[in-house]
């Protein structure tokens, strides 16, 4: 099997129904394969019918997009995974091509970014004007609704951690990825449209929900991954203390909630700890990180 097409979903079937019937047009199903794992919906089971070419994985109960991914993963058998989220599809010619060729051009690649196109137009076409960046560079991270990742490199991580439930899993593993002294590329021929609602999301100004998770899995990020992280924890309680609680009475329940369960959860957290060398460390601040 060549590429294993990867997606986690939660009660957005409709948005999925889009992204499989694109990849359906897309993929030879005799050297590919499309996984896709249900955490915890039952609308979207609905669906399971519809698509028989797909491999489906079912959680009766929601575990989150983190662990779901760490479940799917080890299910897949192709030489590169490729990742998306359930409202994304790929929108470039020859995807497939220039993501293969990507990895058999440089051996020292791990995983390949690819480049988010954000927001709902009439066609592919469309979506396609509205790509801004025009550079490959060597990057941290990758963005969850488009990338790939070769399988020998993703089985040599710890994969998406199960320590995490959403918002900074990415970060995890490519900090990993940087660990096994593999690179990470961002290639902007290679395109995804993420269908959000850009307008949505801009009267959503106050997304409580992304706050809680980004600071309590930051913190767990400094716990596992970083040899000293006390100074890094108290930089980050500090910013968003005075940034965010001091200024929102909801985010200054929420910053206190982080707090005690992090307290609550330490030792737990600590079974996961394996720090990374300060080699790797080093390699986050010299190159480029990705534009959201």
């Amino acid at each position: 099997m060549e590429i294993s097409f990867l997606i986690v979903t939660k009660n957005r079937p409709e948005a999925l129904t889009l992204t499989l019937s694109k990849l359906e047009r897309l993929v030879d199903l005799s050297i590919h394969e499309v996984l896709v794992f249900i955490d915890g919906c039952k609308e979207t089971e609905n669906l399971i019918s519809s698509f028989p070419w797909v491999k489906w994985e079912v959680s009766p109960k929601s575990i989150s997009a983190s662990p779901a991914r760490n479940q799917l993963y080890k299910k897949a058998i192709g030489k590169i995974f490729i990742g998306l989220d359930d409202d994304a599809h790929p929108i470039s010619a020859n995807f497939i091509d220039a993501t293969t060729n990507a990895f058999n051009t440089d051996t020292t690649i791990g995983v390949l970014a690819f480049q988010e196109v954000k927001g709902l137009f009439n066609s592919d076409e469309e979506a396609l004007k509205n790509t801004k960046q025009t550079e490959s560079f060597l990057t941290n991270e990758f963005i969850g609704c488009g990338f790939a990742i070769l399988k020998k490199v993703y089985d040599k991580t710890n994969g998406f951690p199960v320590w995490m439930d959403i918002y900074g899993e990415e970060s995890a593993l490519s900090l990993e990825v940087l660990n096994l002294d593999y690179r990470i590329k961002f290639l902007p021929e290679i395109i995804v449209n993420h269908r959000v609602d850009k307008a949505k999301r801009v009267v959503q100004k106050h997304n409580y929900f992304r706050f809680e998770k980004q600071l309590q899995n930051s913190i767990r990020y400094y716990l596992v991954y970083f040899s000293n992280p006390s100074s890094k924890i108290a930089k980050l309680l500090f910013h968003n203390f005075k940034k965010y609680a001091l200024k929102d009475s909801k985010c200054f329940q929420l910053f206190w909630k982080v707090v005690f369960s992090t307290i609550v959860n330490f030792f737990k957290i600590l079974k996961y700890r394996k720090p990374v060398s300060k080699e790797t460390i080093q390699k986050l601040v010299e190159v480029k990180g990705l534009q959201f």
